[in-house]
């Protein structure tokens, strides 16, 4: 592996502190167990603490198998960037020549008005208004009553923690084109549904299903042997449960249960190019260091540097983050590339460079700047799109351990 970003180095003593940091939010109970790794150059280190389960007695182990949710949405970016490269997809065409089902848009004329009262788009989405979320349709984060969200629930194609049902990806598209968009196409950045929608269009563009042509492109080059949108019966004692609290209660309920009671134990549908992916700390590694090192991989190039360079630009302009809502503070200090997240200003405890987090509960970064990266794995649900204690020490102490 090619070292990127200056020269390896931890520091013991810190990479202590950050164990006895995650060990804590464990011994609390507010986490069941988690899984860290840190890379810089040549130099991992990884690090498994607590149980697959609460009041289990299966110890969490650095193959432990994540539902790893929306870190799917960077891999499902690269994806598309390989076939743009290949002239199979262009950024700035119309979606309607593979997805018909989304020619000729209506939108509402107000977002919190009645699904039938609909002006003409001003213009068709397009491939990168996917990439971008800007398609004009996805999660509303302000607070009110808005019938296009009861519709899209009923329909299947909500956002939300559940992942799609449908029985295949044309029975998904077909009822999301039933129903207007929320803004106008480019409007406006709205959460999620674009990369869902992208989904589709890669497996049409690809000409296979999503899986084959995931792992025929990105798992297989970068040894990503246990990332899949479902677990083969042979690995299903290493997906542990999935676990949200209750606000109501404040304890903590099942999910998604493990082994063959998960919704992960057979293979879906529709497979959620969003957040549908199972995998690990150490394959999750294989693709961030494909990033850092600018779409190559030992002595593979799986992206070109312009397709890099073109993920990680912030595309969402000054107008569009003033209207689209998200976390108190998102846009100050981030902007949005091609599925994926870009930090522009940091405080400690917050992550540098460019990533995502998992609505599961998991987070990836890589920094360019210090050449590290970071992964935090676990299996409590994020309680809001804020960051949670256990990723705000966990960056604060990754950053801490470098050693200079």
């Amino acid at each position: 592996m090619r070292k990127t970003g200056p020269s390896a180095g931890f520091s013991k003593t810190r990479l202590d502190r950050m164990h006895a940091a995650m060990s804590a939010h464990v011994e609390r109970g507010e986490l069941p167990g988690v899984v860290t790794l840190l890379s810089r150059g040549d130099e991992v280190h990884a690090a498994a603490v607590g149980l697959m389960t609460f009041g289990g007695t299966a110890p969490m182990r650095r193959d432990t198998l994540f539902r790893i949710a929306s870190l799917t949405k960077l891999v499902s970016g690269a994806a598309a960037m390989m076939l743009v490269e290949e002239g199979k997809l262009r950024l700035d065409e119309p979606v309607d020549r593979l997805l018909p089902e989304l020619a000729h848009r209506r939108v509402l004329e107000r977002l919190d008005g009645p699904i039938a009262d609909t002006v003409p788009a001003n213009r068709p989405i397009l491939v990168s208004d996917l990439l971008t979320l800007r398609m004009g349709t996805g999660a509303i984060m302000a607070p009110g009553e808005y019938p296009i969200v009861q519709a899209m629930t009923e329909k299947g194609v909500g956002v939300g923690p559940w992942l799609p049902k449908a029985p295949s990806p044309d029975a998904w598209i077909r009822e999301l084109g039933s129903l207007p968009l929320m803004r106008q196409p480019g409007e406006a950045w709205l959460y999620d549904t674009g990369l869902t929608v992208l989904g589709v269009l890669l497996a049409r563009a690809s000409g296979q299903p999503l899986e084959a042509f995931y792992r025929e492109r990105i798992f297989e080059p970068l040894g990503m042997k246990d990332t899949s949108f479902s677990v083969p019966a042979e690995k299903l004692e290493r997906l542990p449960t999935c676990y949200f609290r209750d606000p109501s209660t404040g304890t903590f309920e099942v999910f998604d249960a493990a082994g063959p009671r998960s919704q992960f134990s057979q293979p879906p549908g529709f497979p959620s190019a969003s957040g549908g992916l199972v995998s690990t700390a150490d394959d999750f590694l294989a693709f961030a260091r494909m990033m850092l090192n600018r779409g190559e991989y030992g002595d593979r190039r799986l992206l070109s540097e312009q397709s890099v360079e073109l993920m990680t630009t912030d595309h969402i302009t000054a107008e569009q983050k003033a209207v689209s809502p998200f976390s108190p503070g998102f846009w100050d200090k981030r902007g949005w590339g091609y599925a994926l997240s870009i930090i522009k200003q940091h405080e400690p405890g917050e992550p540098r460079g460019f990533g995502w987090d998992g609505g599961y509960g998991t987070s990836c970064y890589w920094d360019p700047e210090t050449g590290l990266i970071g992964i935090l794995m676990t299996q409590r649900m994020m309680d809001s799109p804020s960051a949670p204690a256990a990723f705000v020490d966990f960056w604060r102490s990754a950053y801490e351990a470098i050693e200079a």
